[in-house]
């Protein structure tokens, strides 16, 4: 009888922790739309200089918010967005513009992606080789 009353306790409090936020936000803005309709689209992007993610040390970062607005850390963070949501968050749908010329030098620059995009996960790593290639995209995304 005791198990019986803890997994009622444990159940009990894991439903408040989850569903108590969502209750208190609709009870606190009955006339503002619930942000809990919007797939969340949180990201945090990450750039450094090495071979791979696993040895590059991440020299900058910043977090990408795109849902029910654009905002985080993010430089330009509503352009980010707009882009994304061209391409359907598919980052290697970016694609480098023609009119830029990079040399061929090789000092690999990485970037990654971790988080959720309209509510399905992301983990995304690209090596770049050089900045000028990172920056020849023709998107504001890893443009921080």
């Amino acid at each position: 009888m005791r198990n019986t009353a803890r997994w009622a306790a444990i159940i009990g409090l894991a439903a408040t922790s989850v569903c108590g936020p969502l209750i208190g936000a609709a009870a606190a803005a009955p006339d503002a739309a619930p942000s809990s309709l919007y797939a969340p689209s949180a990201l945090v992007l990450t750039t450094g200089h090495g071979d791979n993610a696993a040895s590059a040390t991440p020299e900058r970062a910043v977090t990408l918010n795109c849902a029910p607005t654009a905002s985080g850390t993010h430089p330009a963070a509503a352009q980010a967005c707009a882009e994304l949501r061209g391409v359907g968050g598919d980052f290697s749908a970016l694609k480098p513009r023609d009119d830029v010329w990079c040399t061929k030098l090789w000092a690999p620059v990485v970037v990654t992606v971790q988080g959720v995009w309209q509510g399905k996960r992301v983990s995304y790593e690209r090596v770049f080789g050089n900045t000028c290639v990172k920056d020849a995209l023709d998107s504001s995304v890893f443009a921080f």
